[in-house]
């Protein structure tokens, strides 16, 4: 397992959850009024950016599990 790339995904994890996740996380009570078509794109685009960036994560976790950790020169 690679430590140093498994350290690195989990980092950018830290900060994908710091930048996006209050902005697709559902609000406490709803509101009363419906969305307009602008904000429903805009929310359909910030959900799409954050499965995107979370399916990359999660290769480079992949990838750290499996693979060596690169030897010192």
């Amino acid at each position: 397992m690679d430590v140093k790339r498994l350290k690195q995904a989990y980092d950018h994890l830290q900060s994908l959850d710091d930048r996006l996740t209050y902005k697709i996380r559902p609000r406490t009570g709803g509101g009363l009024t419906r969305p307009s078509t602008d904000q429903l794109e805009e929310k359909q685009r910030e959900l799409a950016n954050y499965t995107i960036e979370l399916k990359d994560i999660l290769n480079e976790v992949i990838l750290a599990v499996g693979s060596r950790a690169k030897k010192p020169e």
